[in-house]
């Protein structure tokens, strides 16, 4: 199969009669651990997927200084084509999947790039509606070819700030900046360890294959609904409980059983319990990976799991199922990623069990009543990148 870059290309040029200006790819990804973090100004450990979205793109010399400025993009998936102008680009102007595109052109502009006159192509391998961040892919992909055709002198690592206000402000998803960073900055062969408050970052590096091992993504194919009430009802009662606790954020917390007894319900309880738990997870995972522990954190990814399961209620029957199965099966761990709902699981396998332990997930989904699920071993890969070869 062609990659997502060489699609985007040969599309433009078919539907373009012309080459484009630039092509940049930018993945998906898969978070080792670290859930609900970000927007409470904690830790998360993300890391890049090979799957990639792509954008092809050229500029579009407007005939009068009197013209508005227009975008016009073409999606292979939707197989269908947008055209907006600058007079459109309030929130809300723009619907459907290139409410993202706009949001990039908006944030952009908002950000004081000038940003000009452009067609694009998009491709994409990152599955949809899976977890794996195929939104941030897009954003990514999209701001790093107008910045490129903006001639624009945009430091990268402020890119991923700007995706964030496309995906909050015009799209309408109060997402945290984690997504947006691993798209824009992780490295080949590293996770990526980031403090979501200072935006401080180190690359910690996770070659399982060294230690045998290996990570088993399971796409479980169940709808993944974030734009839906419930991911912002949890981002809202983390903010209030913050507010009642007199702190920036929870990721503040600095006593459990102390902030736990002064929150009035139990649904805050909750809700804090995973944050502040999950934050000690990922540090705990950084500690063991770079121990050259990886198999040391399976027990996190388990416990992480079920603190998304008990206290956040965020998984549904179709990951819990996965989870529970692969570690039958002989996971030394296993939890759901992204914001929940649906989604992918990831299990951390010997790496000559992969297959076996796909076998047993998909085993459990038949005998469930399940849609079959999908499944993969992710490698680390690198951020967002001007594709060179296609």
């Amino acid at each position: 199969m062609t990659s997502a870059a060489e699609r985007a290309y040969r599309t433009f040029t078919d539907r373009y009669a012309s080459p484009p200006d630039t092509v940049w790819s930018a993945p998906g990804r898969v978070n080792l651990i670290g859930e609900h973090t970000d927007y409470n100004e904690g830790f998360v450990l993300p890391f890049a997927l090979p799957a990639r979205t792509a954008v092809a793109a050229s500029a579009v010399l407007t005939t009068s200084t009197e013209d508005s400025p227009f975008w016009t993009v073409w999606s292979e998936y939707a197989d269908e084509e947008v055209t907006f102008t600058a007079d459109q680009l309030s929130p809300g102007a723009v619907t459907g999947w290139a409410t993202y595109v706009a949001g990039v052109v908006w944030a952009l502009r908002e950000a004081g790039v000038a940003v000009p006159s452009a067609r694009l192509a998009l491709a994409t391998d990152v599955p949809l509606g899976a977890g794996l961040s195929s939104s941030a892919a897009l954003e990514c992909a999209v701001l790093a070819a107008l910045v490129e055709l903006a001639n624009a002198d945009l430091p990268r690592t402020d890119w991923p700030r700007i995706a964030q206000r496309a995906e909050n402000a015009y799209v309408g998803v109060p997402c945290g900046i984690m997504d947006q960073t691993a798209s824009t900055l992780c490295q080949a062969g590293h996770a990526l360890f980031l403090d979501c408050r200072s935006g401080e970052m180190t690359q910690v590096p996770f070659d399982l294959a060294s230690q045998g091992l290996a990570i088993l993504v399971v796409d479980t194919r169940a709808p993944h609904r974030l734009v839906s009430g419930e991911y912002a009802a949890r981002r809202a009662t983390c903010e209030q409980a913050a507010r009642t606790l007199g702190i920036p954020a929870l990721r503040d917390v600095t006593d459990l059983d102390d902030a736990l007894a002064r929150l009035p319900d139990e649904v805050s309880r909750r809700r804090v319990r995973h944050v502040v738990t999950e934050n000690e997870r990922v540090r705990q995972t950084v500690a063991l990976l770079n121990a050259k522990d990886a198999r040391g954190i399976g027990p996190l990814m388990t416990a992480s799991h079920a603190s998304m399961r008990d206290d956040y209620e965020i998984t549904v029957p179709e990951v819990d199922t996965a989870v529970e199965s692969a570690l039958q099966a002989g996971a030394y761990g296993a939890r759901m990623t992204g914001g929940g709902f649906g989604g992918c699981v990831l299990a951390l396998v010997d790496a000559d069990a992969t297959d076996r332990v796909a076998h047993a997930v998909t085993a459990a989904f038949e005998k469930a009543g399940f849609r079959a699920p999908a499944s993969f071993v992710a490698v680390p890969a690198a951020g967002v990148a001007r594709a060179t070869d296609v």
